[in-house]
C-alpha cells in the first residue's frame, strides 16, 4: 500500500508510535473516544437549549458522528482516521457556510462538557481535553 501511494506521489500517514502515551491512550483509545461521539450526539439531540445547534445538522446524524469521532481519534493522539478518509481537518474552513457566534459555540461546548464528564473518569484528564477543545471551539467561531 505505501508503495502506491508513493507512486501517486501521496505520502504515506505516519505511524502512531504505540510507545509514546498520550490522551488517546490514556482515556481509553477508540471505545472511549466512540462513546464520546456517540454521547456528544445524544446530548446535542435532547437538550432543549441545543435545538438552535441540532438544526443545522443533517437530520440523520450517524454521518456526523463518525466524521467527529474520526477527528477526536487523531487530535487526541490516536490514528489520525480524519485525514485518512477524508483529507486534512481544517475545521475552521469546513464550518465556514454555517454561522457560528458565541451561543453556538457554547451549545457546541455544552454537549461536549456532558459528553466528556459522562465518559472520561478522570478529572484532570476531562480537564486538559475540555480546555483544549473549548480552544478550537472558540477558534471556530466565524461571527
Amino acid at each position: 500500500m505505501n508503495f502506491i501511494k508513493r507512486l501517486l506521489g501521496k505520502k504515506p500517514m505516519p505511524e502512531r508510535d504505540p510507545t509514546q502515551s498520550n490522551a488517546y491512550d490514556l482515556i481509553g483509545g477508540e471505545a472511549t473516544i466512540r462513546q464520546i461521539a456517540q454521547r456528544f450526539y445524544h446530548e446535542m439531540r435532547t437538550r432543549p437549549e441545543t435545538q438552535e445547534l441540532l438544526a443545522i445538522h443533517p437530520p440523520a446524524l450517524d454521518e456526523s458522528e463518525q466524521k467527529l469521532f474520526e477527528f477526536l481519534s487523531g487530535w487526541l493522539g490516536g490514528p489520525q482516521l480524519f485525514t485518512q478518509r477524508r483529507g486534512a481537518p481544517m475545521l475552521r474552513a469546513r464550518h465556514l457556510n454555517f454561522a457560528i457566534d458565541d451561543n453556538m459555540r457554547d451549545q457546541w461546548l455544552l454537549c461536549m462538557r456532558a459528553a466528556l464528564e459522562g465518559t472520561i473518569k478522570n478529572a484532570e484528564h476531562r480537564r486538559v481535553i475540555y480546555q483544549a477543545i473549548s480552544q478550537l471551539a472558540d477558534h471556530m467561531r466565524n461571527q
